[in-house]
């Protein structure tokens, strides 16, 4: 399959150990240079991915295709992105998939944003909203290189004023005052649709699900993920004595029309 063989202007993550990998593109007339010697690029144009290669110091790596994980991990950034612990809990919870209309609250980077682009693909589409020029330069070029941007358009907008989609699957806020969304969110979701919240804090998570209770939103649930590697090596695997502990807090809810419209005012 000619799609599992290196091509010009691909991505490779090229790898050596786990914690020594690189995101490079390739190209004709380049070196990436290491540590461990450099490599001519344009000598791995045709190879499979799987094949290694060795530097011009002997050493051996290995040429992978990159995940959304290792691409949205190497991306550049400004901003914090959501870590990929965090970043599968959602996907698992809201069920955003092939299809999906999301709209994303805080592009930053672009990290989550990549990663919903790339659950939506191919019939659906992110609407991300930020008000920092800066940022959504940041977040075009790490979509870009995804090779993600049919499915995303940012918004330069303040999404605090009211979102232009209706009928969405999701919204997902990532940002430091969530609760002032929920309204918003509310009259932008199809019924039953997810919101979801990035927080750092519990006083943002406290204020956030009020907000949501007296909004119209039901089965709200607030988490946290910590993650813990194993060491694994013959006779002597145990857990990893470092890992990742606190990221961020989690919260979602589903939308429902409650029986007493009044509730929602101002919405009607």
């Amino acid at each position: 399959m000619l799609e599992n063989y290196v091509k010009v202007g691909d991505n490779v993550l090229i790898y050596f150990t786990n914690k020594k990998k690189w995101l490079v593109k390739v190209s004709t007339d380049a070196k990436f240079h290491t540590h461990l010697g450099y490599i001519e690029l344009s000598s791995i144009i045709g190879k499979e991915y799987g094949a290694s290669i060795k530097t011009s110091s002997g050493e051996r790596l290995w040429i992978l295709k990159p995940t959304i994980i290792d691409l949205i991990c190497k991306a550049e950034r400004k901003t914090q992105i959501v870590y990929p612990k965090d970043l599968g809990m959602i996907a698992a919870i809201t069920g955003i998939s092939s299809g999906s209309i999301v709209v994303e609250a805080g592009t930053g980077s672009g990290a989550l944003t990549t990663f919903l682009a790339n659950l939506v693909k191919p019939n659906g589409h992110v609407f991300s909203y930020e008000i920092r020029p800066e940022f959504i330069e940041i977040a075009k070029r790490n979509i870009d290189r995804a090779g993600l941007s049919d499915f995303v358009t940012i918004k330069l907008a303040d999404a605090k004023k009211g979102f232009n989609e209706k009928n969405v699957d999701a919204v997902i806020i990532d940002l430091g005052d969530p609760w002032t969304l929920v309204r918003e969110a509310w009259i932008a979701l199809k019924g039953g649709g997810f919101i979801a919240s990035i927080s750092p804090t519990m006083n943002q998570v406290e204020k956030f699900v009020t907000e949501l209770i007296n909004t119209g939103f039901v089965n709200i649930e607030s988490l946290e993920l910590l993650l813990r590697n194993l060491e694994a090596r013959t006779g002597m695997t145990r857990p990893s004595f470092r890992m990742v502990g606190h990221t961020a807090y989690l919260t979602f809810a589903r939308k429902v029309f409650p029986e007493r419209v009044e509730r929602l005012n101002p919405i009607s």
